[in-house]
């Protein structure tokens, strides 16, 4: 008789054991510097977090934010910085008849 009821409260155990609650199975949060440099990606969470912002979850999407705001404004020379066209010279003299008064 010990040993049935030994026996049941062991396989209890077991099966309250096995049913506990799981962790959640989200992937690693991507670091602020990877998106930085693929653009691909970046564009993707971005995505992902406009349409799903509590599946991907707040570290995830801050770290897209953080990643599109420091592309924006990172200090590399910008591709417009040499370019060809150059703005009209200022005039040396103002307009003849400029400020007379009919």
């Amino acid at each position: 008789m010990k040993n049935l009821l030994l026996i049941i409260s062991a396989t209890a155990a077991l099966v309250l054991a096995g049913c506990g609650k799981s962790e959640p199975t989200h992937s690693a949060i991507e670091s602020v510097e990877s998106p930085v440099g693929n653009p691909e990606r970046l564009r993707e969470l971005r995505a992902l977090c406009k349409a799903d912002h509590a599946g991907v979850g707040d570290a995830q999407c801050n770290a897209a934010a953080e990643a599109m705001r420091r592309r924006f404004m990172r200090g590399d020379k910008s591709p417009y910085a040499s370019d060809p066209v150059q703005p009209p010279a200022a005039p040396a003299s103002p307009p003849t008849g400029a400020g007379l008064k009919d």
